[in-house]
C-alpha cells in the first residue's frame, strides 16, 4: 500500500514512543493504573464474547491482557504487535496454549501467514495512525473469512477532542494521563465520528453495529466500537 512520505515520521513517531513506554505501559496494565479501563476493559470482552468467536486476531495486542481473557473462555487465539518489547511481554504471561504470538507491523499483517484463517479480528485502542490503520484494516480483511467480524474500539472522538477544533489531524497525546512512567508527546491521528464510520465502512468491511459504552461516573461516552462484517470478494479462496 503506498503512503504519503511526509505522513511516514509520525508514523514512526508513534513506534518509538511505544518503544520507549513498553515497561511503562506493562506496568499500567498490570496495577491496573489506566481508570477508564475498568468501563472498557469489560466492553470489548463483553462484546467479543457476545458475538460467539472461536478463532481471533488481536492485532496491536500489547502486553496481551485481552488475549489471557479470551483464551480463558476457550477461544483460540493470536496476537500481533509491532513492538517486540511488548510480546515479550505478552510471552512471559500468555501460558495458555490457545494463545499465539507474532511480532508484526500492520504494513506486514496482509502478507502474514497463519495455521488458520480468523473469524474474528480485534483492534483495542491499537489504531492510533493514519496510514498505518489502512494497512492494519487490509490486513485483517486478509486473514479473516468472509462473514466474520472486526471489532474496534477506540477513543470517543466527542470526549477525546478536547477544546481542540473538531477535524481529523495529528495531535499529540501526553503520557500524564496514563500514570507515571510515561514519556510526553506520543503523536497520534485523531478522526471525527464520521470519519470512522466512513473507514470502517469501506474496501472488504460494511459497518454492521456503533456501541458507545458509557463512563460508570461521568454518564459521557467512555469509547467507540465500532463492529463491521467482513465482505466476499472474488479472491476469497473457496472453502
Amino acid at each position: 500500500m503506498a503512503h504519503d512520505t511526509q505522513r511516514l515520521p509520525a508514523e514512526n513517531a508513534i513506534l518509538e514512543a511505544w518503544h520507549d513506554n513498553a515497561a511503562a505501559w506493562v506496568h499500567a496494565i498490570h496495577q491496573h493504573g489506566i481508570a477508564s479501563r475498568r468501563t472498557t476493559d469489560r466492553a470489548i470482552v463483553d462484546t467479543v464474547l457476545d458475538c460467539g468467536p472461536e478463532r481471533v486476531l488481536d492485532i496491536g495486542c500489547g502486553e496481551g491482557w485481552l488475549l489471557r481473557a479470551l483464551a480463558a473462555e476457550d477461544i483460540a487465539c493470536t496476537g500481533i504487535d509491532a513492538v517486540p518489547e511488548l510480546i515479550e511481554a505478552a510471552r512471559e504471561k500468555c501460558v495458555n496454549p490457545n494463545v499465539e504470538l507474532k511480532v508484526c507491523a500492520y504494513e506486514d499483517l496482509a502478507d502474514a501467514e497463519f495455521d488458520e484463517p480468523f473469524d474474528m479480528a480485534v483492534c483495542n485502542f491499537s489504531l492510533l495512525g493514519e496510514d498505518s490503520v489502512d494497512d492494519a484494516l487490509a490486513g485483517a480483511a486478509r486473514a479473516v473469512v468472509p462473514g466474520g467480524l472486526l471489532i474496534i474500539q477506540t477513543l470517543h472522538p466527542l470526549t477525546a477532542c478536547g477544546d481542540r477544533p473538531y477535524i481529523d489531524g495529528w495531535r499529540s497525546a501526553s503520557g500524564a494521563c496514563l500514570g507515571s512512567g510515561f514519556q510526553d508527546d506520543a503523536p497520534w491521528y485523531f478522526r471525527t465520528l464520521g470519519r470512522w464510520l466512513e473507514l470502517v465502512n469501506s474496501g472488504d468491511w460494511r459497518l454492521a453495529t456503533v456501541e458507545e459504552p458509557l463512563d460508570d461516573n461521568h454518564y459521557l461516552p467512555a469509547s467507540l466500537i465500532l463492529i463491521a462484517i467482513r465482505q466476499p470478494t472474488d479472491d476469497d479462496p473457496e472453502l
